[in-house]
């Protein structure tokens, strides 16, 4: 049973990424986490959203919407564009692959966001869009407010 939801929705600006972060960050307070916890979630969701902004957009303007439940213990994100989607999913979550092979990037963050979420999906169609499904556990006690 969801208790809790947020949808945010903004252009593919850099400077968004930090907002996107910070409301996620904020939004899973109820859920009592730990610092490490609210690291994990921020450098997450960081990296799905860079990914819209450098990689499915490619400078240019367009959507990002960051979705988030809150399922008991449980935080589930949801990030996704319209932009140019993924070609090769299977390629792009291997470490240190890039899009943009001159730009001097390590990688696509997708396992950055395996190492700290409990859960990861991707799912993309080409000149369609892609959409990151991202969740963690945690393990303190829930307060109903």
């Amino acid at each position: 049973m969801t208790t809790n939801y947020l949808k945010l929705q903004f252009y593919s600006h850099p400077r968004n990424q930090a907002f996107a972060r910070d409301a996620v960050a904020a939004f899973c307070v109820e859920l009592n986490p730990t610092l490490s916890d609210i690291s994990d979630v921020k450098c997450a969701v960081s990296e799905a959203v860079t990914n819209c902004t450098v990689h499915a957009y490619r400078g240019n303007l367009g959507l990002v919407c960051v979705e988030c439940e809150i399922e008991d213990k449980k935080l589930h994100i949801k990030v996704s564009d319209t932009g140019r989607g993924i070609a090769d999913i299977q390629k792009a979550v291997q470490p240190f692959y890039t899009t943009l092979p001159s730009d001097e990037r390590s990688g696509m963050g997708f396992t950055i966001m395996q190492t700290f979420m409990d859960e990861f999906s991707v799912n993309s169609i080409q000149g369609e869009g892609t959409v990151v499904y991202m969740s963690k556990t945690f393990n303190s006690e829930v307060e109903n407010a």
